[in-house]
């Protein structure tokens, strides 16, 4: 399996390891049972619990108001034989919450006159061969520079050949041996980079003179009184704090740590990097990151309203997604119409889900840490979403799993004729291979874009329509074809 498929996997966003999933708000329009007298914090507490008796959320989160806090708690275990629970003082590695820090770090530098925002990145790595580069393009993901996930091999073959976690300086090398192809022009367009990241976090060694975990310690973290937080490369080094929550991921219906893993192992190939990732922290201490930044005692108003100006493109165009939202200094941006500006970035690894947004204009933040792979991609996302729902204070759906939302004792009589094999379209970047019956239940085998193979249960949602536990992929029968999101699969037996 393709460690981009697990890396940087948004809740909400983008599915589950590259399949081709839809959203399917429809089917968790349930709202949660009103309860009287219920606050906001037995609201929370009731997603996260939901959410752990459908195995699927373990970690912790906090909300807060004004600089006040809310609501808090933790539920599950740090570790895959459930005998540590989770605190609501675990530390959690951060994932891609870290890279406003990074960001953060940045605009100090600047403020110090050591480096500018529109320096070409070819000043500091003068090898790379990507010209018109600003550290700009880098922080709002619109260098174009690829994302070494996209090219993983070569990192994974670098620290098998020589015994070593590769580290932030072969990023310019892979650059220069890999000869991957930009996106596009400097400022064209966005696409993510966690390869951006890594560079900036090489630019702020250079100019500093300090190592990248050094001066977000002293810059960053003990300004904002974060005592709790650092950077660390625990598969690299070990784990250097007690109350730690282990990346944990399913493997043959169990669960392991993520570097154990048959299909994740090879995170440890990645654990060297700076910038993108690997700033370790608890709930507290995102909380007091909060306060420092509303109370500006870390970055200035300006600095902290540079950083969540939209990406502009050289269309002289704002960089806005699909939904309406944009990207600016290591921090996703929207305009809510009742709540103002919301400044948010979500994290994700083999095992780790994480969400953090600071909503500036309403004073409020709300911060996930989660540490284990769910068992139901439904149920987890209902309780992020529950959580930034009640954040928002709308009422939260209920936490569903796809059992839940199933049809009970559907009519199988025409399920037979659903079973055979398949065509593989030359488009697809996942092929269902064969539907089949298994225990009386309708299975599909599957081919991921990597060519590996995977098989998983059809759960019947609709007479024709079925979907699967691990993530949102919808299957719709028709005769002698089945379709998946846009792409229509021949039956071939």
């Amino acid at each position: 399996m393709n460690l981009n498929d697990l890396y940087e996997t948004r809740p909400f966003e983008e599915g589950d390891g590259g399949f081709i999933e839809e959203k399917i708000a429809e089917e968790t329009a349930a709202v949660m049972p009103p309860e009287d007298g219920m606050e906001i914090d037995e609201i929370m507490e009731k997603l996260a619990r939901d959410g752990w008796e459908k195995e699927s959320f373990n970690g912790a989160w906090l909300y807060a108001e004004k600089g006040a806090i809310i609501a808090k708690g933790a539920v599950g275990f740090c570790d895959p034989q459930n005998s540590q629970p989770v605190k609501e003082d675990t530390i959690f590695q951060l994932a891609s919450v870290t890279k406003q820090f990074t960001a953060a770090a940045v605009m100090l530098l600047v403020r110090d006159g050591l480096i500018h925002l529109e320096d070409d990145i070819t000043s500091y790595f003068p090898q790379i061969p990507y010209k018109g580069v600003t550290l700009r393009h880098l922080l709002t993901h619109t260098s174009g520079i690829p994302d070494y996930f996209d090219d993983e091999d070569w990192l994974i073959d670098l620290w098998k050949k020589e015994n070593r976690v590769p580290e932030n300086d072969v990023i310019p090398r892979f650059l220069c041996e890999a000869k991957v192809k930009p996106y596009f022009a400097p400022g064209e367009d966005f696409a993510y980079s966690n390869t951006g990241y890594n560079l900036l976090a090489s630019v702020i060694e250079q100019a500093s003179g300090e190592t990248f975990e050094d001066f977000l310690k002293k810059r960053l973290f003990e300004p904002a009184g974060m005592t709790s937080t650092g950077v660390y490369h625990t598969r690299r080094d070990g784990v250097p704090f007690d109350n730690y929550a282990q990346a944990t991921v399913l493997e043959d219906d169990g669960y392991v740590r993520d570097v154990d893993s048959e299909d994740c192992g090879d995170v440890t190939a990645f654990d060297g990097l700076n910038g993108d990732d690997y700033v370790y922290t608890n709930i507290f201490d995102m909380f007091a990151w909060e306060n420092a930044l509303r109370d500006c005692r870390v970055l200035t108003f300006e600095e902290q309203r540079i950083m969540y100006t939209p990406a502009r493109l050289n269309n002289g165009e704002d960089y806005r997604n699909e939904d309406d939202g944009s990207y600016g200094f290591g921090w996703g941006i929207t305009n809510d119409p009742q709540l103002g500006l919301i400044v948010n970035h979500s994290g994700g690894m083999p095992g780790v889900h994480t969400w953090f947004e600071r909503f500036v204009d309403a004073d409020r933040m709300l911060v996930i840490l989660c540490n284990r792979e769910e068992q139901d991609a439904r149920a987890h996302r209902g309780v992020f979403e529950g959580m930034r729902d009640a954040a928002r204070g709308r009422e939260p759906q209920a936490v569903q799993s796809i059992e839940d939302i199933a049809v009970r004792n559907p009519d199988t009589t025409s399920w037979n004729g659903f079973c055979g094999k398949y065509e593989h379209p030359e488009d697809a970047d996942f092929i269902i291979d064969e539907v089949y019956r298994r225990d009386d239940d309708l299975y599909a085998r599957a081919i991921d874009d990597d060519g590996d193979e995977l098989e998983f249960r059809l759960y019947p949602l609709a007479e024709n329509e079925f979907g699967r536990k691990g993530g949102f992929l919808k299957v719709k029968f028709s005769e002698d074809s089945l379709i998946v999101g846009d792409t229509t699969f021949r039956k071939l037996s």
